[in-house]
């Protein structure tokens, strides 16, 4: 494994290793970690730093959506022109083209359901591409990006019924 993948694979566990805690891990010296992070980051490969936030322990907690969306392309309009006017919406939170019965998952995030619902009818379904869309309210997050949530509790133990 290179200097950067190393790097970037400590980054995905924990954005707040401090450039000592990746250099200690790596064998590299601080100002090595110090020059890799620098080039990722002005390579457009590191994009940003963010916190994995448990929504269920913050009041008020947003209102999240997974979002199905089905397009049809013309000549002058292809995926990444349809995909580069949605991701400018302060509310799509996650935006990907994927394989299956549908062309693009958005997520998205508001205050209120009316809110969300009302940016998907009135600023999404307009797009004269999008076809289709399918909106799934997310009830509760059980792993976001690697991390498990839950009461921290984990008993492992088999139950055993007579």
């Amino acid at each position: 494994m290179s200097d950067r993948e190393e790097i970037l694979a400590l980054l995905r566990e924990n954005a707040r290793y401090s450039t000592e805690d990746l250099a200690r891990q790596t064998g590299l010296d601080a100002e090595a970690v110090e020059s890799v992070l620098a080039d990722l980051e002005s390579e457009g490969v590191v994009k940003g730093y963010q916190a994995v936030v448990d929504w269920g322990e913050v009041e008020p907690q947003p209102v999240r959506a997974a979002v199905e969306l089905n397009v049809t392309l013309d000549r002058e309009t292809g995926y990444a022109d349809i995909a580069e006017r949605l991701a400018k919406f302060p509310e799509v939170q996650g935006l990907r083209l994927v394989s299956g019965d549908y062309d693009f998952a958005m997520e998205v995030e508001g205050d209120s359901m009316s809110e969300v619902s009302r940016f998907i009818s009135e600023k999404v379904a307009p797009v004269p591409e999008i076809t289709q869309t399918v909106t799934h309210y997310i009830m509760e997050s059980y792993k976001e990006r690697g991390v498990e949530f839950g009461d921290g509790h984990d008993d492992d133990r088999l139950s055993v019924s007579p």
